[in-house]
């Protein structure tokens, strides 16, 4: 029985066909032929993928980059309409301020004009005081041969007028002289800074009035008339820029009148007091050329 198992086997193996190498390397090529077009499909899967991806994203910044550009442009605009309304408040505020300055100038001015006006119907009144009347004397009274033979009345002097302010602002009537100062009217010129004195003593221009009180007399050669409207220019108003100037030409009037030595002294004191100004400069070439520097 075990040999009839072993000749059937045996003939089994005889008749079944082997295997031939060729055909085991043809099935392991189509395996992986198959693997590689897998793959392939795969990879083309994947590109696809990513490159829905890519557009996707390239989509989302561009309308993030939109959304920048329109935030930016809203945010520009603000601050355009900021510094605006900024450059407007301060146009504002600038305005304000000049026509408060101009307000201020204008209130004391009035106030200057109102004092004037005080003192002036101050003065009126003082002037229209009415005075005694002189005594009673009886025409049908005898005669005393013994009286003295009273003296004549003395004739007083007739002063000149003086010209009005009322109604003139205090910038005004400083004009007014000083063109009459230009124009060669000296006595106009005289008079005109001299009523601005006594209406406006306080104001801006009261050191320049005093000053060119002196230069009309300086003009006119009254070199004493000169140097007394300077010392009151340099005495009244010590801290002005009329200062400087009125000691320069107290010295050229001392200089006229050859008082040297009062000249030097007028020079010396504004080349040490304004060495900056003009005055204090032309001083200094006066003491140069006097032999004497400070």
């Amino acid at each position: 029985m075990k040999t009839n198992l072993s000749t059937v086997l045996a003939w089994l193996l005889v008749i079944m066909p082997m295997p031939t190498p060729a055909e085991a390397q043809n099935r392991e090529h189509q395996q992986m032929t198959a693997d590689v077009r897998m793959l392939q499909e795969q990879t083309q899967q994947l590109a696809i993928a990513l490159a829905s991806a890519n557009q996707a994203l390239a989509e989302m910044l561009k309308a993030l980059g939109a959304r920048l550009d329109a935030t930016n442009g809203a945010m520009q605009k603000a601050f355009a309409d900021q510094n605006l309304n900024i450059d407007d408040l301060g146009n504002d505020v600038r305005v304000i301020r000049e026509r408060a300055d101009d307000t201020n100038v204008r209130i004391a001015a009035l106030r200057e004009e109102l004092e004037a006006l005080r003192l002036m119907t101050v003065q009126a009144l003082q002037e229209a005081t009415v005075a005694p009347p002189p005594p009673v004397v009886d025409p049908n009274a005898p005669a005393d041969p013994n009286a003295p033979t009273p003296a004549p009345a003395p004739v007083q002097p007739v002063p000149l007028p003086l010209p009005s302010t009322a109604g003139l602002s205090p910038t005004r009537l400083y004009e007014t002289a000083r063109a009459d100062y230009f124009s060669g009217q000296w006595t106009s010129a005289l008079n005109g800074f001299e009523a601005f004195l006594r209406a406006f003593p306080r104001s801006e221009q009261a050191d320049d009035a005093q000053f060119h009180i002196g230069e009309t007399h300086y003009a006119q050669n009254q070199w004493a008339e000169a140097i007394a409207a300077y010392n009151q220019a340099i005495q009244n108003y010590p801290s002005t820029n009329a200062v400087p100037d009125a000691y320069y030409k107290r010295g050229l009037a001392h200089e006229r009148l050859d008082q040297v030595d009062e000249a030097r002294a007028s020079w010396e004191a504004v080349a040490k007091g304004f060495p900056e100004s003009d005055a204090g400069r032309l001083a200094k070439q006066n003491l140069d050329r006097l032999g004497g520097t400070p």
